[in-house]
């Protein structure tokens, strides 16, 4: 029955891509959109072909690449200090009286704004990416951490503890378990929002990568380069975003979500 449904799932998803794309090129074909904006078929085409033939000095394996590097070291981190400030957050209150305010203050701003101060603080270099996108993942992985630990059962953590449980086999066993699905869904909502922040990070002098696509298309007037550049973006953050929901399905096979 689950593989039915799953089936069903893609079969539903596959055709309300068809149609989509049907619009689109009927749209181009037949109205006064074709004389601003390429049919899917030149777009794919040409994404198709910039793997074999380079856009600027790489193809297009290279600029998803580098794009991907560029996303990932600053994820990695902006990961492991999310999930340290949300679990101290959850667990002291001193903790949480300190850190709570500044990230509610700073939450909202996003991370495009703060480019003229990354610019100052690290110059034209990666560093300004890496913190752009730091900020694009910290922030929403500390608060679900923190509403993971916030949501531990009470009522198990009193019962531990009049057993003679100390805090370190209450985080293990209890606080962990529970937390780590809330930790998945941070990670995954923040990888989007990373992967998003890309083409903000790469307006900062690049000359590579799927964002340069998009800025350079832009300054030359070529729209066909920019929608393959939002092609290349789109196709490869389903790809990795699935990624991570099959990763959380079998480290956390006792929550599954999205059935």
């Amino acid at each position: 029955m689950r593989a039915y449904e799953k089936n069903k799932r893609l079969i539903l998803g596959a055709v309300g891509i068809f149609i989509f794309l049907c619009i689109w090129y009927a749209a181009t074909k037949l109205t006064s959109l074709g004389k601003v904006m390429p049919d899917p078929v030149t777009v794919f085409g040409g994404f198709f072909k910039a793997f074999i033939e380079p856009i600027g000095t790489k193809t297009m394996t290279m600029h998803i690449l580098i794009s991907l590097r560029r996303m990932l070291i600053p994820y990695v981190f902006g990961g492991f200090f999310g999930v340290l400030v949300g679990v101290l957050m959850g667990w002291y209150k001193v903790a949480d009286a300190i850190f709570m305010p500044y990230i509610q203050m700073l939450r909202p701003i996003p991370p495009i704004a703060w480019i003229p101060l990354s610019i100052i603080w690290f110059g034209f270099d990666e560093g300004s990416k890496y913190f752009l996108i730091f900020l694009a993942c910290f922030f929403t992985i500390a608060l679900t951490t923190y509403n993971g630990v916030h949501s531990v059962d009470e009522t198990l953590v009193r019962a531990s503890k009049m057993l003679g449980a100390n805090d370190r086999q209450l985080f293990l066993t209890i606080v962990l378990p529970t937390t780590v699905p809330y930790i998945f869904s941070g990670l995954q909502v923040a990888l989007g929002s990373a992967w998003a922040t890309i083409v903000a990070a790469e307006m900062i002098r690049s000359s590579e990568g799927v964002g340069w696509l998009i800025v350079r298309g832009q300054d030359v007037g070529n729209m066909t380069q920019i929608m393959i550049g939002i092609v290349a973006i789109a196709l490869t953050g389903l790809l990795i975003t699935t990624l991570m929901r099959v990763l959380e399905s079998k480290l956390c096979a006792w929550t599954v979500r999205g059935k």
